[in-house]
């Protein structure tokens, strides 16, 4: 058991943002197409957390046309460059899920004051 922690504990990521639910993100997400790579942006609220440790992931919904997407990112992978902060989000859930049937003006989180 301590040698799946010490492989575990070796490939987390040393500086990561404290992401919170409501946060709005921007994630640069590597994307590897033939032989080439490039880094993609997916700009969007965490609506979820899960797990913990290696296998942490959290889940960010944007609107696109009119249409909602979903990506969950695990935390620690490599194809994660970086997460950004965009604005922090005040929220009293630890789920989002509410939002996946809003709309519009409804579909959005108030801003946290600091």
């Amino acid at each position: 058991m301590d040698a799946l922690k010490l492989i575990s504990n070796s490939s987390l990521k040393a500086e990561l943002p404290v992401l919170n639910i409501g946060d709005t993100v921007k994630v640069h997400c590597r994307i590897q197409e033939g032989d080439k790579s490039r880094i993609q942006l997916f700009e969007g609220t965490i609506i979820a957390k899960k797990h913990g440790g290696v296998n942490e992931t959290f889940t960010v919904r944007r609107l696109a046309h009119g249409c909602g997407i979903e990506r969950v990112f695990p935390v620690h992978s490599p194809n994660v460059e970086k997460v950004e902060i965009v604005r922090s989000g005040r929220v009293r859930r630890s789920k989002l899920y509410y939002l996946r049937d809003r709309v519009g003006k409804a579909a959005k989180v108030k801003e946290k004051i600091r």
